[in-house]
């Protein structure tokens, strides 16, 4: 009976195989994040895209309501809301759509902490441009981009011009 005590004790894992099976997994995990690394930067030039539709929409609903786009310099009927924005302020684009009546309650902001939106109208507010800095220079995105429509449009900013 001792002698199957004895085996009953020594069953079970060493430090060191536990150790060894700790460092493989600590190894694939930093594989598995390097590798979603261009994934991640590819999904947020996507919300990117996604969020300057959305603020698209919006500026549709003001000019519908307003009969300018927000910070033009000659608007031709009083709107509800701030009709003195100033270019390439995403700021105050987002507090002018807020204020307006029209609905909206948000206006996302780029998801990476230290970029901005850019939003330009032209002085009779008849037109506009948006625009997002991508973090992949090779997005096939930025063929299509509306490059010098704006102070801000190089080849790799994302621009819509309307």
């Amino acid at each position: 009976m001792k002698m199957d005590e004895q085996k009953n004790l020594m069953r079970g894992f060493t430090l060191i195989e536990i150790l060894i099976v700790v460092a493989i997994i600590a190894v694939l995990a930093s594989a598995v994040l390097v590798g979603l690394g261009p994934v991640q930067r590819q999904g947020r030039d996507a919300r990117r895209i996604s969020d300057l539709r959305q603020v698209q929409t919006g500026l549709e609903l003001y000019y519908t309501k307003c009969g300018y786009y927000p910070g033009g310099e000659e608007p031709e009927m009083f709107c509800t809301g701030d009709n003195t924005v100033q270019p390439d302020s995403w700021d105050a684009l987002t507090l002018a759509l807020i204020n307006s009546g029209i609905g909206i309650k948000q206006i996302p902001n780029d998801p990476t902490a230290s970029r901005d939106y850019f939003y330009w109208v032209s002085f009779n507010g008849d037109s506009y441009v948006l625009g997002a800095t991508f973090e992949d220079p090779n997005n096939s995105a930025l063929q299509n981009s509306a490059v010098d429509a704006a102070p801000f449009c190089t080849e790799s900013t994302y621009c819509i011009h309307f």
